[in-house]
């Protein structure tokens, strides 16, 4: 359990990256007034936490309906999870967490970013998804961890809050670099996470049918 424990907190501390938004949380709300970002953070993450935790009930139940394996999903999202952990260990904006230009231009002129892109993309993003509902199917017929997934995502979101609540003293204390310093050594971790997810999906796969 503790094994489990540690997994899951470094997958949701990775890829929901507390450190690494906070800077971006600087730049989208650079004309807001002190309270008002306050409220954004807040705000940011509870439709992240309802967005996840939704993922976290049904996402596996949605999937079998699609008639996708459990393995399927480890592959595929080991797949995904490495892309991501690539693009931080570069230093570079990654699709899968970041916008793309457009959605850029469109945040520019929204006069509330916490949904989008605070909390979808940014925090709640594939990767996140990705991450609960192979989480949770790597727990299923045991709630309790299955509970446990849900209250450790819960708290890597607070510390989110936190980050994002004292982002500019944390971006002044830290520095640009020094915030992808702790991005390239979180993408390793993932890189290994996301390494082994691809090879228990195929070993899960040689061992049950293609089709459930």
């Amino acid at each position: 359990m503790t094994e489990f424990i540690a997994t899951a907190f470094v997958t949701f501390f990775v890829v929901i990256d507390p450190v690494g938004n906070a800077p971006i949380f600087l730049g989208l709300t650079a004309n807001q007034s002190r309270e008002h970002r306050r409220r954004i953070a807040v705000k940011a993450i509870l439709v992240s936490a309802v967005t996840l935790v939704l993922f976290a009930l049904v996402g596996e139940i949605f999937l079998r309906l699609l008639g996708i394996t459990l393995p399927a999903v480890r592959i595929a999202g080991g797949a995904l999870l490495f892309l991501l952990s690539v693009d931080m260990v570069f230093a570079r904006q990654s699709g899968i967490r970041t916008m793309t230009d457009t959605e850029a231009h469109e945040a520019e002129d929204r006069g509330d970013v916490a949904v989008f892109p605070l909390a979808v993309p940014l925090i709640a993003g594939p990767g996140a998804i990705t991450s609960i509902i192979l989480l949770m199917g790597r727990a299923t017929d045991e709630p309790l961890l299955q509970s446990l997934v849900v209250v450790i995502m819960l708290g890597v979101l607070g510390l989110c809050l936190l980050s994002l609540l004292f982002a500019a003293a944390l971006v002044k204390v830290m520095g640009v670099t020094g915030v992808n310093v702790v991005g390239r050594v979180l993408g390793i971790v993932l890189a290994a996470l996301a390494v082994q997810y691809v090879l228990d999906g195929i070993a899960q796969l040689a061992e049950t049918p293609v089709l459930s």
